[in-house]
């Protein structure tokens, strides 16, 4: 076994199988004990903190919850402003109308998130999990309702250990109670992003709720219930994947919550007021107070740990705790490898910002946000899909002209109604007919068919079989909008 000491209540203690053998003149005999090599996690009590980044963290919870939980209830054009309708195949988005071909735009918003959390990442670490991830507002939220119903850690681990009475069902199941409230309503605001909020409120409450809008809401509710009441540090710790890859986006220059050693050690308590070296030690009074805040259990005091999340819950207590001993704050900050081994200040440390793997990171974010930004502002007030119709390829009407039908598909991608006329190009005496004038509403999609006859003299010198042609559907113009023409290519057919 390792020499390195470990917190037990967060680490597990490998015990090697032990094998025992005696021997003897009558014979020889063997014995084999088999032992766990993992112990059980002992639940972990946060302690609560007050200080800057606990400020901070809370301003998340506001900002996030308020946005979360308020968005759906916004009125944009007298319709939801953000409904992702998968029955109808549309995504609204304030102004935006989307449709299922307008994919690539949410591919390049995911590869703006990646890009962003690398960048975040490389310079300040796993900053995102301690303070705006789903996973850590939610637990920050539920410790509260716990606290309000428990008390504070030191009662908490008391009310566990006491035998059940009135009190302690009571405080438990009111917490649970309002544990269960919180994770529903999260539930039912996740489905309304999918499903018109105020129409799902009105099933909700007359008991005319659908199976999967039902299951869906119960799903994320229970996820919510599960992870932020009972999994919390070990979604972070075993189930997230950011936790085992953040190390390969970390160098000596990314900013860290770390514990400087050189300053604190060795650790042992001491009086108010008085100088730690001059008693010999650290201006570490070994209080563990950082570990008893940790959300994870774990002793920042043992160096940088995947498990940990970035959330400076143990920045504020130990600064608190130096304001009362009368010592400098920063023994836990955020500080660099880099910063701790040469002794850096925070100018230096942020000169340090500006080198090759953060510039690349930004460069490569600026460029595919500007391209997004530039593709979203150039893009065509409608869209055209074009279809043969294979139940009639081709044929002959009317005083020998050649007949082809095809499907044009409309999309109008505005909030006003739109007029549209389809045209085509490389055949100028061309009848078009169902394609004169075509009205669609806001965010209409309408497939329309459309014939698209030659004369038998043009049809005669294009000779028979298939020949490129273009659709050309244009926007009629209302006042000063600018006149925009779609086009799509095809076949027309002519037999023999």
């Amino acid at each position: 076994m390792s020499d390195t000491p470990r917190n037990p209540k967060t680490s597990p203690q490998r015990i090697i199988p032990i094998r025992a053998e005696t021997n003897s003149v009558g014979g020889a005999g063997s014995h084999e004990e088999s032992v766990s090599l993992y112990q059980k996690t002992d639940k972990i009590y946060p302690r609560e903190v007050k200080g800057l980044y606990a400020k901070w963290r809370w301003v998340f919870v506001w900002l996030t919850q308020i946005v979360f939980y308020g968005m759906p209830w916004l009125i944009w054009n007298d319709r939801q402003a953000v409904l992702f309708d998968l029955e109808a195949r549309r995504f609204y988005l304030f102004n935006l109308v989307l449709y299922p071909q307008d994919f690539i735009y949410l591919t390049v918003l995911l590869v703006i998130s990646a890009y962003g959390l690398f960048l975040f990442t490389a310079v300040a670490g796993r900053v995102w999990c301690g303070f705006a991830c789903p996973q850590t507002v939610y637990t920050e939220v539920f410790l509260w309702i716990e606290r309000k119903f428990e008390g504070d850690r030191v009662r908490r681990m008391k009310l566990d250990k006491a035998p059940m009475s009135l009190e302690k069902l009571g405080r438990k199941g009111g917490k649970q109670l309002a544990w269960i409230v919180l994770s529903l309503w999260t539930g039912f605001t996740f489905v309304g992003y999918f499903s018109p909020i105020r129409t799902l409120f009105h099933d909700v409450i007359s008991f005319g709720l659908g199976p999967w809008e039902a299951f869906w809401m119960l799903f994320y509710g229970f996820a919510t219930y599960g992870n932020a009441g009972y999994l919390r540090e070990q979604v972070c710790k075993y189930m997230c994947p950011y936790a085992r890859f953040q190390s390969a986006m970390f160098d000596l220059d990314t900013l860290i919550i770390s514990y400087d050693t050189k300053r604190g050690e060795p650790r042992g308590s001491r009086q108010r007021n008085v100088d730690a070296r001059s008693v010999g030690k650290g201006d570490c009074i070994d209080c563990t107070l950082c570990v008893q805040v940790c959300p994870t259990g774990i002793d920042i005091r043992e160096g940088l740990q995947y498990e940990c999340i970035g959330c400076a819950a143990c920045i504020d207590v130990c600064n608190t705790v130096m304001d009362k001993m009368g010592s400098p704050r920063g023994l836990i900050r955020y500080a660099t490898l880099n910063a701790l081994d040469h002794g850096w200040n925070s100018a230096q440390i942020l000169a340090r910002v500006k080198r090759p793997r953060v510039l690349i990171y930004a460069t490569v974010l600026l460029l595919i946000v500007g391209a997004f930004v530039t593709g979203l502002y150039n893009r065509s007030p409608f869209k055209v899909d074009v279809v043969r119709d294979r139940g009639a390829l081709a044929r002959m009407v009317d005083d020998g002209y050649i007949e082809n039908v095809y499907r044009v598909q409309l999309m109008n991608t505005t909030e006003s109604t739109q007029r549209y006329r389809v045209g085509v190009e490389q055949l100028p005496q061309a009848q078009v007919a169902g394609g004169d004038e075509l009205v669609l509403g806001p965010a209409e999609a309408r497939w329309v068919p459309i014939a698209v006859k030659v004369p038998p003299e043009d049809a005669a010198r294009m000779g028979s079989g298939a020949h490129v042609i273009t659709l050309v559907v244009e926007q009629l113009r209302q006042g000063s909008q600018p006149q925009i023409d779609v086009r799509e290519k095809s076949t027309f057919m002519v037999p023999r």
